[in-house]
């Protein structure tokens, strides 16, 4: 397997965990694997691919009907043939095909079609599943759903269909679970942008409940909306705890991250990929697109180190120092441009800060004596806002974190990181 590990799903099955995920093979590939746990947390045996269709088969879901277990797939999204979902038995144990593969749905109008997932109620199986494109800037996602009375089809589509599209609020929403709670009433998990920040928060998770119209016995869905009220949230790593905390992340694909707690300080370096300018960077996840993100730089050398709003390895934007001075750059397209530098007396125990909104518009910061913040104006035409939206990605969210730029022989140390959402 090569690299690209994603849309896993979960099921609870003879007493373990298991993950169906999606991985690329070495020929660029897309294929769906299988791994076993006891439990989430203690780690999981691969026991390998299990469906290969074509050159792309994502989205694996499991049903259990009436003891057999089935799983439905997305085939054929990157071959010039229709989009299809197919269905097949699974082993008891539930890590090979049996019998025959089964095509449910067909993509015959090539409007886009993944994220499938089953229920069944009364008499009727129901097929939940997205059309358009999932991500980015366009996008047109939206859930639909059809019915039969047997579980690998005909299926016939709802004439309500979409039956959960764009709002004031939210846009492209899909690729969802249906959940019945202990009471009886049925939930849909999915996500969605929200429509504000968009790509620079990323898909968000959003909850559904489902009713169900007695006559005709199609479901009823209640139109997604923000919670009544908010709390401002705060996240601080002091760096005390033996390893990285969960919530980091970083870019595996451009370097080859060194990242070490070290008696409250995180030691950071690494070795980057070719073409890569930008260094090696440890991201967490903006959950909102008005937020500050600070820092404070432990030691002094020739690297770059710092704060960095992360795109990709050729698509972003921060505040560092290297030695005595600060540095404001931008990496358009892997144009990187320095913005901004100013010379310091000593950069011991220096701060650094980015205040983000709209969750592209950069304003930076230092504080020498950890107490007044100096603004250094970046923007163009003299605003003091750097606008960013080139680090739009299409498939996630730009990510605030820290970055390290030079030898790995000369890491860069951080007492604490900090991100304040509003």
């Amino acid at each position: 397997m090569l690299s690209s590990f994603w849309a896993p799903e979960l099921y609870y099955h003879n007493d373990k965990v298991y993950a169906y995920y999606t991985v690329r093979d070495t020929n660029g590939i897309s294929c769906i694997g299988v791994a076993t746990a006891d439990r989430p947390e203690s780690g999981f045996t691969d026991h390998g691919v299990i469906i290969r269709t074509g050159k792309e088969a994502i989205d694996a879901f499991i049903y259990n009907d009436s003891g057999q277990l089935y799983v439905t797939w997305k085939a054929y999204g990157l071959d010039k043939r229709p989009i299809e979902l197919l269905s097949s038995k699974l082993s008891a144990d539930g890590l090979r095909l049996t019998g025959d593969t089964v095509s449910i749905m067909k993509d015959s109008v090539r409007k886009g079609l993944e994220g499938q997932s089953m229920i069944k109620r009364n008499e009727y199986y129901y097929l939940f599943y997205s059309a358009g494109s999932c991500c980015g800037v366009p996008c047109d996602y939206n859930l639909r759903v059809s019915r039969s009375k047997y579980v690998t089809g005909p299926f016939e589509d709802f004439t309500g269909n979409p039956v959960l599209k764009e709002t004031a609020q939210w846009m492209c929403t899909g690729h969802g679970t249906p959940v019945q709670q202990a009471d009886g009433r049925w939930f849909f998990l999915f996500h969605g942008y929200e429509k504000e920040s968009n790509v620079f928060t990323g898909r968000q998770g959003l909850i559904s409940e489902i009713s169900w119209d007695d006559k005709t016995g199609w479901p009823l869905f209640k139109q997604p909306r923000s919670a009544d009220m908010s709390l401002k949230n705060e996240w601080t790593d002091n760096f005390d705890s033996k390893d990285l905390l969960l919530q980091w992340s970083w870019d595996f694909r451009n370097s080859d991250i060194r990242a070490k707690n070290d008696k409250g300080v995180l030691e950071l370096s690494g070795n980057v990929k070719e073409r890569n300018q930008s260094g090696t960077v440890l991201c967490v996840r903006a959950i909102s697109p008005v937020y500050e993100i600070s820092t404070e730089v432990a030691n002094v050398n020739a690297s770059l180190k710092g704060l960095v709003l992360y795109g990709d390895d050729n698509s972003n934007a921060g505040i560092g120092v290297k030695e005595n001075e600060i540095i404001i750059w931008s990496n358009n397209n892997n144009k990187k441009e320095i913005l901004k530098t100013i010379k310091l007396t000593s950069a011991k125990s220096l701060r650094l800060k980015i205040s983000v909104t709209y969750g592209r518009i950069l304003r930076f910061f230092y504080s020498t004596d950890g107490r007044k913040w100096s603004q250094v104006p970046a923007g163009l035409n003299g605003i003091d806002g750097l606008d960013v939206s080139y680090t739009k990605q299409w498939d996630r969210a730009p990510r605030p974190g820290l970055i390290h730029q030079g030898k790995p022989s000369e890491p860069a140390r951080f007492s604490w990181c900090r991100i304040s959402n509003n």
